[in-house]
């Protein structure tokens, strides 16, 4: 299934973490000419020598299409397509560093998934304020349910990539599409942003309910209610309804909620269990997305004035010394209402 045809074609991949370094990989397995920018020195040095991100994806054979870079400047000036993988407190940082040598003309993919604190953007929102010279037309969204370590072992995967320019979007499907990954075209790129930020939030609700044992019953009335959530702010943000049934809504979900690879789920199992968030933390490489999240999408809410209950719950755990049992019980005692309201 190999083609040669992708031989000369570069694309930059703007950090390796497990997601962009899979992806880096999925990528130059098609023969595309990969850059792989990465934050430490170590993940380059590891990949060069053992072509292994010992890091972030250990024992995953990496191809030897792919240059490891700790030279963010050089790898955008020489490539017209960039794949930006960064966590989604530290996009803004990164965008507004590449600014100065990026060219209007660029491409970016953007497979990071959260909602910035304090201006509420999403990550497309962040690139275009950090580059504004960029046409909103070339950035893409990737996103669906996809654990990295999945996709590179090369474990059946479906996602969507979206742009306002459905042209773009479907350039985009061709070059990640592969016989394991299947890419599908939306033309609602805030949709899928607020499906992948939100998600995270509602994961770590549902490992509450497995942390206490709860059954199963809990769990599938917790991702339910958890959708309607995304859906009513989604809607609220200007995003097609119909993106929320699709794979970045409600396929994320399903995965996050229920994945033990969710880093997101075993922060919440870890509190329904009864460790504390400091306790968890202190243990991690790396921070769980929903986190930092649940406090943006809270106060998102709030200035929306959107009721969003189990959003709620969850950031009263994380930040307000509740505790899981406590947020349960709550969610199972409010008012009564209609369930395909949008206020419910």
């Amino acid at each position: 299934m190999m083609h040669n045809s992708n031989k000369n074609q570069k694309i930059g991949v703007i950090g390796a973490g497990s997601w962009g370094t899979a992806l880096a990989n999925l990528l130059a397995e098609k023969q595309y000419a990969v850059d792989l920018w990465a934050y430490e020195s170590e993940v380059k040095q590891d990949i060069l020598e053992y072509g292994e991100n010992k890091l972030f994806l250990p024992g995953v054979k990496l191809s030897g299409n792919i240059v490891p870079t700790n030279d963010i400047e050089s790898l955008v000036r020489s490539n017209s397509i960039l794949l930006i993988v960064v966590p989604s407190h530290t996009m803004r940082m990164v965008t507004t560093r590449i600014s100065e040598f990026i060219s209007p003309e660029t491409i970016i993919i953007t497979a990071s998934k959260g909602i910035e604190d304090g201006t509420y953007l999403t990550m497309m929102g962040v690139i275009c304020e950090s580059i504004p010279f960029l046409n909103e037309e070339h950035i893409v969204v990737l996103s669906g349910p996809s654990f990295a370590r999945e996709v590179a072992q090369k474990v059946p995967t479906a996602i969507s990539v979206a742009s306002k320019n459905i042209k773009v979007a479907t350039r985009i499907q061709h070059i990640f599409a592969t016989d394991y990954f299947r890419v599908y075209v939306n033309d609602d790129p805030i949709g899928l942003e607020i499906g992948g930020a939100v998600k995270n939030v509602i994961a770590i609700a549902a490992g509450f309910v497995d942390g206490m044992n709860l059954g199963l019953n809990t769990r599938a009335a917790l991702i339910t209610r958890g959708l309607a959530e995304i859906r009513r702010l989604g809607m609220r943000m200007g995003a097609n309804p119909h993106t929320f049934a699709g794979l970045s809504g409600v396929g994320d979900l399903i995965l996050t909620c229920t994945g033990d690879l969710s880093r997101n789920y075993t922060v919440g199992k870890q509190l329904g269990q009864g460790m504390t968030i400091g306790q968890i933390q202190d243990k991690r490489l790396t921070i769980a997305e929903g986190v930092r999240n649940t406090k943006s999408v809270y106060n998102l809410a709030r200035k929306l004035n959107i009721e969003l209950p189990i959003i709620n719950e969850v950031y009263r755990a994380l930040y307000e010394n509740s505790t899981p049992a406590n947020a349960i019980a709550r969610l199972m005692t409010r008012r009564l209402g209609h369930e395909t309201s949008e206020l419910e």
